[in-house]
């Protein structure tokens, strides 16, 4: 049997007898109130009487009405006043505003206990003592204590060396902090299955994900063999190496990976993590998205965009072939004769995304790449002489430029020459702050991409991209 019940099944039989008692009070209420009156209204002093009766009646209501207001509003008493200890009330609204309006600030905090029953007790307690809230927590189990990672929503006036005082006086110690925001908000198993649905459609997406999951850190992919043909040598054992602020994870294209964060150790839990991901792009292969869109430029010519890897080797080497030696010279700034040599090191996702261009006939007329480049991204064009002068520069480079607003990136940097007035042209058309810098004749051009547009922060603050290395012979 429920507790609730409908109104018209907790409606009590009326009783003919109850009606009449009722009735009977009411008139003899009436007669005595009419006596009353007709006794004061005759005596000596019967109109002050009566004018203080009124006056004694209105205040009584009064007094009746606040005292019933404020005790509407008070919390109810557990067990107490008809409610059961278990029953859900709603609360105040007052108190819901006021606590609403109060200033807060996000942290994300990290601190190594010992691993015994109470640490993570006690460290609750220091929080709660300073009005903190305790939003997600991860634990990193290690070999002599545990790792507490925590994200925790504490009052504005709060600062990060108070909480860190307190949080050490609990029994923590190599503690971190730093500020958080509400896309932090999303729990790491959430986060972790994102981050492995983008890796697994898209090879390119690697690097980025290692970034995201692990906070600011620089990732260097060294490859196996360099683009001059020399073997680096680099390589890396199958189940990858830890050491502190560092580990290595054998790349699936070969050579490795590694990934550094001088602030803070990784924990066998993220490294665990990190390579399940690498795991997961070596079982996958090579792939990228294989999307197009089809555009009609101004002339009436319709032109391919896609996304290009090595597969498009051959096109793009074919492609040089048809470029002057000035529109080579541009792009890659050095020796003419060297440029076929870093198309595969250019078109392999693992430095960067590349997009072509192919006519209605199929040959590819253009090619643009987005280049991790340390804690910077770099922007290339090359469009065949035939073609120049169509818009698809433009496009391409509005298209990259969104990319590395979906990467996360804070900029993006061209390198060309004050003569290569269309680069110049294209990077202005972004409608983007720009920064100029001449060095030897050469001119970087930075555009700085809208915090807001790209999103959050990865972990832990602004992260370092992935940095790409030439290894020269």
């Amino acid at each position: 049997m429920t507790d609730v019940t409908s109104a018209k099944s907790a409606r009590r039989p009326h009783h003919w007898r109850r009606d009449l008692v009722e009735l009977a009070a009411l008139f003899t209420a009436v007669a005595v109130a009419d006596a009353l009156a007709n006794m004061i209204a005759h005596g000596p002093d019967g109109a002050f009487l009566l004018v203080a009766s009124a006056v004694a009646l209105a205040a009584t209501a009064a007094f009746h009405t606040w005292w019933a207001r404020r005790h509407s509003q008070a919390p109810p008493t557990p067990g107490a006043g008809g409610t059961t200890a278990g029953a859900v009330t709603s609360p105040d609204p007052g108190v819901r505003e006021g606590r609403g309006a109060a200033e807060t600030t996000l942290w994300r905090m990290r601190t190594t206990v010992r691993d015994e029953p109470g640490s993570l007790a006690a460290l609750c307690t220091a929080f709660a003592a300073h009005r903190v809230d305790i939003l997600t927590l991860q634990t990193h189990p290690l070999a002599d204590g545990t790792v507490d990672e925590f994200l925790l929503r504490a009052p504005a006036s709060l600062q990060a060396k108070d909480l860190t005082r307190e949080v050490s006086a609990a029994g923590g110690s190599s503690t971190w902090i730093e500020r958080a925001d509400t896309h932090d908000l999303v729990d790491t198993p959430t986060r972790v299955l994102g981050l492995a649905t983008r890796t697994a459609l898209d090879a390119a997406e690697l690097p980025l994900a290692l970034r995201q999951l692990l906070g600011r850190c620089t990732i260097h992919s060294r490859p196996a063999v360099s683009v001059t043909g020399r073997v680096t040598g680099e390589t890396a054992p199958v189940e990858g190496v830890l050491d502190g602020t560092s580990m290595r994870l054998r790349d699936p294209n070969g050579g490795s990976i590694t990934v550094e964060r001088p602030y803070l150790p990784f924990t066998p839990t993220e490294f665990a993590r990190a390579r399940a991901l690498v795991e997961l792009d070596a079982r996958l292969g090579p792939r990228i998205p294989r999307s197009q869109d089809v555009l009609t430029l101004p002339q009436g010519e319709e032109i391919t965009v896609r996304r290009a890897d090595s597969d498009d080797l051959d096109a793009a080497l074919a492609l040089h072939r048809r470029c002057s030696d000035r529109t080579l010279g541009l792009r890659y700034h050095g020796p003419v004769g060297d440029a076929d040599r870093y198309l595969n090191h250019l078109l392999s996702p693992r430095f960067g995304r590349t997009l072509t261009v192919e006519t209605a006939s199929g040959r590819l007329v253009a090619l643009g790449h987005l280049l991790w480049d340390g804690d910077e991204t770099e922007v290339a064009l090359i469009v065949e002489d035939a073609w120049q002068r169509r818009g698809i520069g433009s496009e391409l480079l509005g298209r990259l430029v969104a990319l590395a607003v979906e990467a996360r990136c804070g900029s993006v940097y061209a390198v060309t020459q004050a003569s290569n007035t269309g680069m110049v042209a294209a990077m202005r058309g972004l409608g983007l702050p720009l920064d100029y810098q001449i060095d030897e004749g050469t001119l970087v051009i930075t555009a700085r991409l809208d915090r807001t547009a790209a999103g959050t922060p990865a972990p832990y603050g602004d992260a370092v991209l992935l940095d790409h290395e030439q290894a020269e012979s």
